[in-house]
């Protein structure tokens, strides 16, 4: 089934969305130490244990990967504002500002290939996607509410 950038768009909106209100949900637990303390306390808290360590680290060497990979696309694609994604991405959530760069990146694609469509899907990846995405909401609602 072919997938309209449109509709991808509005997937990768949601996406950093919930990814927004998500993070920030946990992330407001912080905010009442100041500034300096919020962000030590924070970063403590990461190496807390191996679990949080290790997650830690997955994400940095993930969000390393999407860094390099977005800066490249970019340039490849003419996109303007690459490091702002970056800068936020490491200010806000990566997972905030990779869907957004997603939508600017099927933007700049419909520019060159207006009449293409954004890939296509088979039942199980519709499936898959589905169901990654429901596990992933369903730990993201845990952490809110704890």
């Amino acid at each position: 089934m072919p997938i309209s950038r449109k509709v991808l768009c509005i997937a990768y909106g949601l996406i950093a969305l919930l990814a927004l209100v998500c993070t920030w949900g946990n992330n407001v637990a912080y905010l009442s130490l100041g500034f300096v303390e919020a962000n030590t306390t924070f970063w403590q808290q990461t190496l807390a244990n191996p679990a949080s360590r290790s997650i830690t680290v997955d994400l940095f060497f993930l969000g390393l990967a999407m860094f390099v990979w977005m800066v490249l696309e970019a340039r490849r694609l003419g996109m303007r504002g690459v490091w702002l994604y970056l800068l936020f991405g490491m200010l806000v959530a990566i997972s905030v500002t990779v869907p957004i760069f997603l939508i600017n990146r099927e933007r700049a694609l419909a520019a060159r290939e207006p009449s293409s469509a954004a890939g296509t899907l088979s039942s199980p990846d519709i499936i898959g996607l589905v169901l990654v995405a429901a596990a992933i909401s369903v730990y993201a609602a845990i952490t809110l509410s704890t």
